[in-house]
C-alpha cells in the first residue's frame, strides 16, 4: 500500500502552567486535554477555541501524572506529595485522596474497565486501588529502587511496571505475582506501557533506547537508539503502527513500527520533552516539557487504512497458535538504527488559532490553612506573566476580572489571618495530630491488606476442602458399585 504522507503541523500552543509541564492524557471523547506540571496545579484545556481552562488545585508537591477515565468522568494524578487525587473535571473541583503511598507516586492510571487504579512509587511498590469504594487493594513489591511507571494491559489482567532497578516487570493481577523481567537495561527504565492489542510491551531508557516486547514470546522484536539523550516518554498510536517518544535532548520522534523506522523529529519545546500522548482517534497529539510549554500538534500522517494492512500483518501480529504467557524464554535484540531521509520538523511556536484561554481556578478549599497559603503563592505566580519575554497579551476585560477574584481572595485571607490568632502550641499540636491520623490511616491499609490475604488463604481452603469431600464422595461410590454385585 503507498500513500503520500502529510507532515506533522502544530495546531495550538496552551499557556497557563507556570512550570515544568510533566503529564499529559486526552479525555475520551477528545474534547479535553489534561496536563499536570511541576507548579502543583492540573490543568483541564478544553480543545474548542477561545474555551475556558480549568485550573485544578489540591496537590502540595509536584504533578507527576494524569489519566482520564475511559468514561471521561472522572480523572486521576498522581503527585510527589504522596497522593493520588481523583477529581470530578467540572467549575466544582471536587477531588478524593487516596494516601497509601509512603514516597513520591510517579505514575497513575485507569484500569480499561474504569473500576482500579494502577499507581508506582518511590516507596518501591506498585499498588493497585479500587476507583468505586475508593480503597487501597493490593500492593505489587519485588522492584529494587524507584518505581517510574505502573500500566495495565488493556484487558486488566496483567500489570507492567519499571524503575530504578533497571527492570520492566510483568504481574498477574489475579494471582498477584511477577511473571516476567526484562533485565537487559545501562540504565533506569523510565517509561512503559502496552500496545492496543496488549501483545507486546514497550519502554524506554536513560540509555536513550526504546525497546519493545512481545511478552507472548519474550522475544525483543524492536531496538531503536534515535534520541541522544535519555528517553522520557512516548505514546502508541492507537493504530498500533506509530509510537511518539520525547528525550532530554529536546525533541520528539515518531517511529514506523511496521517499518521499523525513524520517520519524523520533531523541534520546538526548549529543553527536556517530558509528555507526549496521543489521542483516542490519534488524530492529534500533545507534547509537554521542561519549558512549561503544552503543544497540541495534528498527526497528518496515518492516511492508511490500518485495519486493511494489520490483516496482512496478520502473521506479525498473532501467531498460531499463541504461546502461553509463562512459556518464554530470552532471544537475541533486534537493533533498528535509523535510516537517511527523515524529516525534521521545527515549527515557530505560536498559538495558531486563538489568545491565551481564560482560566479558571478550581478546587481550592479557603478553611484550610495550609491551602490559603498555596493560594497567597499562586496568586502571586499568576501575577507575573505567563508569555515568554518580549511577548505581551492585551487582555483588558479578563484581566480586570481576574485582579478582582485575587483583591476578593486576598481581604478574605487578610481577614481570615486578623480573626484567627492561634497560638504557635496549638498549632503544633494539630500538626503532631495530623501525623498520627496519617500514620494510623497507613496502619489501617496494611491491616486490610493481611485481611484480604487471610480471605484468600481461607477461600482456598475451602476450595480444597470441597474438593476433598468431592473426592471421597467419588471413592465411596465406587466402592459401593464394586461391592454390589458381590453381595
Amino acid at each position: 500500500i503507498t500513500t503520500i504522507m502529510e507532515d506533522p503541523t502544530l495546531e495550538r500552543h496552551f499557556k497557563g502552567h507556570k512550570d515544568v509541564v510533566s503529564c499529559a492524557d486526552f479525555s475520551p471523547n477528545n474534547k479535553q486535554l489534561a496536563t499536570g506540571s511541576c507548579d502543583k496545579n492540573l490543568m483541564i484545556w478544553n480543545l474548542t477555541p477561545k474555551a475556558r481552562a480549568f485550573r485544578f488545585v489540591g496537590h502540595t508537591d509536584i504533578i507527576t501524572g494524569v489519566h482520564f477515565s475511559p468514561s471521561g468522568s472522572l480523572v486521576a494524578s498522581s503527585s510527589r506529595d504522596q497522593t493520588v487525587r481523583l477529581w470530578t473535571p467540572s467549575i466544582k473541583g471536587e477531588s478524593t485522596v487516596f494516601k497509601d503511598h509512603t514516597a513520591s507516586v510517579r505514575s497513575v492510571q485507569f484500569s480499561s474497565d474504569g473500576q482500579r487504579l494502577v499507581t508506582a512509587s518511590d516507596d518501591k511498590s506498585v499498588k493497585v486501588w479500587g476507583v468505586e469504594r475508593k480503597k487501597f487493594l493490593y500492593s505489587l513489591n519485588q522492584h529494587t529502587n524507584w518505581v517510574r511507571c505502573a500500566r495495565f494491559s488493556p484487558d486488566g489482567r496483567l500489570v507492567a511496571s519499571c524503575g530504578d532497578d533497571r527492570t520492566v516487570r510483568l504481574w498477574d493481577t489475579s494471582s498477584r505475582q511477577c511473571i516476567n523481567i526484562f533485565t537487559d537495561y545501562g540504565g533506569s527504565a523510565t517509561f512503559v506501557d502496552f500496545n492496543s492489542s496488549g501483545t507486546c510491551i514497550a519502554s524506554s531508557g536513560a540509555d536513550n533506547t526504546l525497546k519493545i516486547w512481545d511478552i507472548r514470546t519474550n522475544k525483543l522484536i524492536q531496538h531503536y537508539r534515535v534520541h541522544s539523550a535519555g528517553v522520557n516518554c512516548f505514546s502508541f498510536h492507537p493504530s498500533g503502527n506509530y509510537m511518539i517518544s520525547g528525550s532530554s535532548d529536546s525533541t520528539m520522534k515518531i517511529l514506523d513500527l511496521l517499518e521499523g523506522r525513524l520517520i519524523y523529529t520533531l523541534h520546538g519545546h526548549k529543553g527536556p520533552v517530558l509528555a507526549v500522548a496521543f489521542s483516542q482517534d490519534g488524530d492529534l497529539f500533545a507534547s509537554g516539557g521542561a519549558d512549561s510549554q503544552v503543544l497540541m500538534w495534528k498527526t497528518n500522517f496515518d492516511l492508511l487504512n490500518y485495519r486493511v494492512l494489520l490483516s496482512r500483518h496478520s502473521k506479525r501480529v498473532t501467531p498460531d497458535p499463541p504461546p502461553h504467557l509463562m512459556d518464554i524464554y530470552p532471544r537475541s535484540p533486534h537493533r533498528h538504527i535509523a535510516q537517511n531521509g527523515t524529516v525534521e520538523i521545527n515549527p515557530i511556536v505560536a498559538d495558531t488559532q486563538s489568545g491565551d484561554p481564560q482560566v479558571v481556578e478550581v478546587g481550592r478549599v479557603l478553611f484550610s490553612t495550609a491551602d490559603v497559603r498555596s493560594h497567597d503563592s499562586a496568586t502571586s505566580c499568576r501575577d507575573q506573566p505567563i508569555s515568554g519575554p518580549g511577548r505581551t497579551h492585551t487582555r483588558p476585560r479578563e484581566e480586570e476580572d481576574e485582579d478582582q477574584q485575587e483583591r476578593l481572595a486576598g481581604d478574605m485571607t487578610t481577614s481570615r489571618e486578623e480573626r484567627s490568632g492561634i497560638p504557635s502550641s496549638l498549632t503544633s499540636n494539630l500538626e503532631n495530630i495530623v501525623r498520627q491520623l496519617d500514620f494510623l490511616t497507613q496502619t489501617v491499609a496494611v491491616l486490610e491488606e493481611r485481611l484480604t490475604l487471610t480471605e484468600d488463604k481461607l477461600r482456598t481452603c475451602l476450595d480444597n476442602q470441597v474438593l476433598l469431600l468431592q473426592q471421597t464422595q467419588q471413592v465411596d461410590g465406587s466402592d459401593e458399585e464394586a461391592m454390589g454385585p458381590s453381595v
